[in-house]
């Protein structure tokens, strides 16, 4: 008679994990965490559970219908909970989450954090107490949302120099630039309709004036230039001061106006700056549109890779932190990157970088007035492209400039001279060419 078959039979190991602040990425971290518990069993093996959930208070729980038992107050009870494996931060914010996140990597725990501000500012401080207890600290979800350019920039061009990042990495701004080029109107009916649709907070200050998209540049930078792009030496100019008339003059032009990032290294050398930018319709970042966001990279073997989707929000920002809490949890190595806070020896930031200048002028409409300022650009090395002069009844007229390729300090020099002919009534915009 033939034996019987031997039975095999394995217990899944149940994770158990801590969420940290309940707001809106924390929900969809859970949601996804729960609706998709069998699809990660089958699929990656493991059974992930949200175990404790950390916030003021259990409103939010209550809010959902989650089980109230799994609400903690206390973070250094959660730090000391034996069980927890893993702490998601979607806190926001410096403090406290520094504070959170720090007692949990003491403890040993890793750490699965959006938080871009807390990490541009404070990486440095927190990757070493990661190291030095054995523990990963991963942050996939602090830049542009569920796009995976954190795991492509560490994984997936090792052998390759990165040379050049651009990027539309702020889908607020993305949304108020798309707004006003779509359908003509100014920056505050743009913003409005923003807030309005909770694409902005009631506070924009952050996204408008371009402080969220260099705390994502400092990161991605230092990521994909394998030094430290120190936060505080980029340089940033907010979306508040283009206008309808820019937008129409850059369509007019063949461009499209958008808040951009824009890294790149030459040798020793390294651009880091966010602002408002003319981007050539050619471009492929010229269309990507409303909330969107997209990073557009150039290695020197690889070529040109573009990565582009859903730059916010729940769901997406909470897909890309789910990953990283398989990627933790499989006992993979957590990210490296920017230890340091400055630079590489031998490395500088580049402050007079060479770009092209979109520049428009209100003048008196008098004969002679495009010439002096054509002579003070040239003056100044600054080599003019193209030029449109418009008239009005007020016997004033507007002038655009585009310029080639120019220095950055060169041209703030024209600027400087241009503005106090008697001629010249304002320098009405100043943005800088892609």
């Amino acid at each position: 008679m033939r034996a019987a078959p031997r039975l095999h039979w394995s217990i899944m190991k149940q994770h158990k994990i801590a969420i940290m602040g309940f707001g809106t990425v924390g929900g969809g971290t859970y949601d996804i965490l729960t609706q998709n518990r069998d699809y990660i069993k089958r699929t990656q093996g493991m059974d992930v559970v949200v175990a404790r959930i950390l916030d003021r208070s259990d409103a939010p729980l209550v809010a959902r219908g989650i089980d109230k038992s799994l609400f903690c107050g206390d973070v250094d009870a959660l730090a000391a909970d034996p069980e927890i494996e893993l702490a998601v931060e979607t806190m926001g914010g410096v403090e406290p989450a520094k504070t959170f996140i720090t007692k949990m990597l003491r403890a040993g725990k890793s750490v699965v954090t959006a938080n871009k501000e807390l990490l541009a500012k404070h990486m440095h401080e927190l990757a070493p107490i990661a190291e030095q207890n054995g523990c990963g600290l991963y942050f996939e979800a602090s830049c542009v949302g569920g796009v995976p350019i954190i795991r492509a920039l560490n994984e997936s061009v090792q052998g390759d120099k990165i040379v050049s990042l651009y990027g539309i990495i702020n889908g607020t701004t993305n949304y108020i630039l798309s707004k006003m080029t779509d359908e003509g109107c100014d920056y505050a009916t743009a913003l409005a309709e923003a807030q309005a649709l909770g694409f902005a907070e009631a506070d924009p200050t952050s996204d408008v004036e371009g402080f969220d998209a260099a705390y994502k540049l400092s990161i991605l930078g230092s990521m994909a230039f394998r030094t430290c792009v120190p936060y505080g030496s980029i340089l940033r100019e907010g979306i508040t001061k283009v206008t309808a008339g820019d937008i129409a003059n850059a369509r007019e032009l063949g461009y499209t106006v958008k808040l951009v990032a824009v890294g790149k290294r030459d040798g020793n050398n390294i651009e880091a700056r966010v602002h408002p930018a003319f981007v050539p319709n050619d471009h492929p970042l010229a269309a990507v549109s409303g909330a969107f966001n997209a990073v557009y990279l150039r290695g020197d073997f690889v070529g040109d890779l573009m990565f582009y989707g859903a730059g916010a929000g729940a769901h997406p920002t909470g897909s890309a932190i789910v990953s990283d809490i398989v990627k933790a949890l499989s006992g993979a190595a957590g990210y490296g990157g920017f230890a340091g806070d400055s630079l590489e020896k031998g490395i500088s930031l580049v402050g007079d970088f060479v770009s092209g200048y979109y520049i428009c002028v209100t003048v008196a409409d008098k004969t002679g007035v495009l010439s002096k300022i054509s002579n003070i650009l040239g003056d100044n090395g600054v080599s003019i492209k193209a030029a449109v002069q418009r008239s009005s009844a007020s016997g004033t007229a507007t002038v655009v400039f585009l310029t080639h390729r120019a220095h950055e300090h060169s041209v703030m020099q024209a600027l400087g001279s241009i503005a106090k002919l008697a001629s010249v009534e304002r320098i009405d915009s100043m943005l800088r060419v892609l």
